[in-house]
């Protein structure tokens, strides 16, 4: 396993986990810990999909990760 591959695999590790955590009701889908999991999570995988230069999964991973930034920045001021 390389570089890129520890880096994929971590995010999208966080990703699955953040979702499955949610799923079952083990935190709240709207909550911090969901957002914080997703956009680490997504920010690792853009970043792995970035080294191997396939375009298709840094749109993806790059959109995934400023929606929940997005949604990160709407639970803050919500809560402010």
């Amino acid at each position: 396993m390389n570089f890129n591959d520890i880096i994929g695999a971590a995010g999208v590790g966080l990703i699955l986990l953040a979702y499955f955590f949610n799923t079952f009701s083990l935190i709240p889908k709207d909550g911090r810990l969901f957002f914080c999991m997703n956009i680490i999570g997504a920010g690792l995988a853009c970043y792995a999909s970035l080294l191997i230069n396939y375009v298709p999964f840094i749109i993806l991973e790059g959109i995934w990760c400023l929606v929940s930034v997005a949604g990160f920045i709407k639970l803050i001021f919500k809560t402010s």
